[in-house]
């Protein structure tokens, strides 16, 4: 049910085309500022939405921004 809601370092690394042990630094470094928002996380996963708004591959957010 919820596989949807996260990445796992496979899936930063296919999508940013970085080696899969920046993906788990990369993953590290959003979970830390998720943290700081007071959110749960999960190590060695990020939630998928905060990784499409901080990468800037949600769709819908480029069109806002231009």
């Amino acid at each position: 049910m919820f596989e949807d809601y996260y990445m796992t370092a496979d899936d930063v690394a296919k999508a940013l085309k970085i080696s899969k042990s920046f993906a788990y630094k990369v993953i590290r470094k959003m979970n830390a500022e998720l943290q700081e928002q007071g959110f749960f996380t999960m190590a060695g996963k990020v939630n998928k939405q905060f990784f499409l708004d901080k990468t800037c591959y949600d769709a819908a957010k480029v069109k806002e921004r231009k």
